[in-house]
């Protein structure tokens, strides 16, 4: 129906209304008749004249009536109001009397008519959805706000497939109450009873500041009936624009974190930042690049993608292109590996700042190819340090990895290595030089979780190495957040950790991947592969010896590693090409574990 067809239907509508209103009044309450004539058409008109302007001021020909509310209420309520308070002038200038009891009545049917009129849409609207058969009997968690917004939202979209028969909420006070038509059932621990009694098919988590731990609780129970669970966003993701209130998605196993995410201190990073030339090694990889979308929220002045992969720098400079396009973006196709290519990018546009991300991580290939682990991880931190020396850099970050504590494998032994480089650059750099030690990645490149779901999307089964393996885990966005805190935070020489809580074991990890993707594990098998070489089954973040007791920021604490003679280093720089493979491999735990006879803490 068109606009102006509509207006004129919806007028015509009030007209009939407007005067049948004030007939009935004047019949019911005057039945001599005497002044019926006169004052019924003085009335009348001032009415319909006035009704049809205030109509207008109220906009109630422009509400969409299928989704009336309290709002639109309220408009009608003041539009008849506003109509009958100037009939009653005009009777008094007129006539020089009011008659009250007339336009109370008239008032009254004016309200009934113009409401009903209105929301039999509504009415009409919701009997319609209401009565669709195939919908999904849903149980919503959660009858706070958020519970509500949900419920509401899926009550009056036509479109929605789920139909929300009630609530779970472990406030006693809600028990038994109803909200919009649906009653509170009970509490969390009777989840999965009302799930049963109920026949609910689906399950939504709408509690925005849901802890971590909280919905870890929640997600185990209901991951235990056959219903499908969803959530609706964390505040954080509200907040930061990453999605809507509305957009209900299924819980990932990064929900399933058994703490809460790291926050940052803007206004520390804002001043470390903003207007500021940034530099990141690895920009293409899954770390760097995330730290590339996190500092362009700062609004440097320029950054430097600069990665050896052309797909994934290209990927990365045009994503960050199309979103902020009043930040001054600069690719480089450079390996860090070349010495004096770097020294040619740092002198090119001598950085603020240096998130230095490129490295090779994948535990089980390094140990295969100890060459490449140096030549990438040490001899490529050393010489981006170096540049970045030479460019007089205010600060200078290196990513490092927990398993640099206690190295059973050459990629931790390397990267304690660069380390040990950084901690050597910043006692003779004036640029300050600090390494953040992460634990694994969720969803990174190589990491278990892109692993694990091709696995279950190729009907199984899942390998996990050893059923008591455990890792401490963190999320992308996390990881380049306390790449960023640390900058602002770095003295110079510190290992920053962040505290990730308890560690998860890996068999746990693959269990609630295989129920997020909808199977039984009688439908994806678990097979076991054994521990692969280099591997621990446990991992720390800092060794008996660096510890720092206290924290120097919400969540995140400063290690004390000694630094040791760089001329060891350097050795091992120039000898690595010369060296086998297994000679190599023990030299690089010996450097890592201050084993060798040389090597020895400086001061």
């Amino acid at each position: 129906m068109s606009y102006r067809l509509r207006l004129l239907l919806l007028m015509a509508v009030d007209s009939f209304i407007v005067l049948f209103s004030i007939f009935i009044s004047y019949w019911l309450l005057n039945s001599t008749g005497s002044i019926i004539f006169s004052i019924i058409t003085i009335s009348s008109i001032s009415l319909f004249i006035s009704h049809h302007v205030y109509a207008h001021l109220f906009k109630l020909y422009k509400k969409v009536w299928a989704y009336a509310s309290i709002q639109e209420l309220s408009a009608i309520f003041k539009a008849v109001s506003f109509s009958i308070l100037t009939v009653g002038i005009i009777q008094l200038i007129i006539v020089q009397q009011i008659y009250i009891r007339t336009l109370i009545v008239t008032w009254i049917l004016h309200i009934l008519l113009i409401g009903a009129s209105r929301f039999s849409w509504r009415i009409y609207r919701d009997l319609k959805i209401n009565i669709n058969p195939n919908k999904k009997r849903t149980l919503i968690i959660g009858a706070g706000d958020g519970g509500l917004f949900v419920a509401r939202q899926l009550i009056s979209s036509e479109k929605s497939e789920l139909d929300p028969v009630g609530f779970i909420d472990d406030d006693f006070s809600k028990l038994n109450l109803e909200i919009l038509g649906r009653p509170v059932l009970g509490q969390v621990k009777d989840l999965a009873r009302i799930v049963d009694e109920k026949k609910i098919k689906h399950i939504i988590i709408a509690i925005p500041s849901l802890k971590k731990f909280e919905l870890n609780n929640i997600f185990a129970i209901a991951s235990k009936t056959k219903a499908k669970t969803q959530i609706m966003p964390s505040v954080e993701d509200i907040i930061s624009g990453k999605v809507h209130v509305n957009e209900i998605r299924d819980v990932q196993v990064e929900d399933l974190l058994g703490r809460d995410p790291v926050e940052l201190d803007i206004e520390a990073i804002s001043d470390k930042l903003t207007e500021k030339t940034v530099l990141v090694t690895g920009a293409g990889g899954s770390i760097g690049s995330e730290i590339c979308r996190q500092v362009c929220r700062f609004h440097p002045k320029q950054i430097i993608l600069l990665g050896h992969g052309e797909n994934s720098i290209y990927d990365i400079e045009m994503e960050l292109k199309n979103t902020y396009s009043n930040i001054h973006i600069e690719p480089e196709i450079a390996d860090v590996q070349d010495k004096e290519r770097m020294k040619m990018v740092m002198e090119k546009y001598r950085p603020d700042v240096v998130y230095h991300a490129a490295a090779h991580k994948h535990v089980p290939l390094m140990e295969r190819n100890p060459h490449e682990a140096v030549k990438n991880n040490v001899t490529g931190t050393r010489n981006v340090a170096t540049a970045a020396h030479e460019a007089n850099v205010k600060v200078f970050v290196m990513v490092s990895t927990d398993k640099a504590v206690n190295p059973t494998s050459v990629m931790g032994a390397t990267k304690r290595i660069a380390e040990m480089i950084i901690q050597h650059m910043d006692k003779i750099s004036k640029t300050r030089f600090v390494a953040v030690r992460f634990g694994n990645v969720l969803g990174s490149r190589g990491s278990v979780i892109p692993l694990f779901k091709k696995q279950i999307l190729a009907g199984g089964p899942v390998t996990v190495t050893h059923p008591h393996m455990i890792r401490y885990f963190m999320t992308i966005p996390e990881a380049s957040r306390l790449v960023l805190q640390a900058g602002a935070l770095a003295k110079g020489g510190e290992i920053f950790v962040l505290d990730m809580g308890e560690p998860v074991k890996i068999i746990d990890l693959a269990k609630n991947l295989i129920r997020l993707s909808g199977f039984s594990e009688e439908e994806i098998k678990i097979e076991f592969t054994g521990i692969r070489p280099g591997e621990k089954l446990f991992e720390e973040l800092l060794g008996k010896d660096e510890v720092h007791d206290e924290q120097i920021y919400p969540q995140i604490y400063r290690g004390k590693t000694p630094p040791v003679n760089i001329n060891v280093i350097i050795d091992l720089i120039n000898r690595c090409p010369s060296l086998q493979v297994d000679e190599l491999r023990q030299e690089v735990l010996d450097i890592a574990h201050f084993r060798v006879d040389e090597l020895h803490y400086v001061g």
